[in-house]
């Protein structure tokens, strides 16, 4: 009966997923030095440098402690800086930063192959399918 419990509950089925997924995400990025939490806040920068941090949050879905933590780690690496303009706080990759793009979307690509070649084309439906359940559960908090 244990067993049911647990495959019926969101909440285990999700965290069981988050800790396999983390340990395939920490293993494809490592080549490039970077938590993959910290390679996603990068890629955010390629998209939109000059992003304020507000924002990174929110589109990496992470709380502004958290975010500031990834930053100041990031900063202090030498790969981006925050320009303070009036009461936002704007960040911008640096050179070095920016050297790393290659890089982190080829770690991006070899996570996705890895679990692609477990899961078949379902492995990009499911993670679509996980953010947009994701959207619903968070609009009701």
């Amino acid at each position: 009966m244990l067993d049911v419990y647990f495959k019926e509950c969101l909440f285990f089925t999700a965290n069981r997923l988050s800790r396999v997924i983390t340990k395939m995400a920490e293993d494809a990025f490592k080549v490039s030095g970077l938590s993959p939490t910290s390679a996603f806040l990068l890629m955010a920068l390629y998209e939109k440098d000059g992003i304020s941090q507000k924002e990174l949050g929110q589109v990496l879905h992470l709380q502004p402690s958290t975010v500031t933590r990834v930053i100041e780690k990031l900063a202090a690496s030498g790969l981006l800086y925050n320009r303070s303009e009036g009461r936002l706080s704007l960040i911008y990759a640096t050179d070095k930063g920016k050297a790393l793009e290659a890089s982190i979307h080829e770690c991006w690509n070899n996570l996705r192959s890895r679990y692609n070649a477990i899961l078949g084309e379902e492995g990009d439906q499911l993670s679509l399918q996980l953010y947009q359940v994701s959207d619903q559960l968070e609009k009701i908090e």
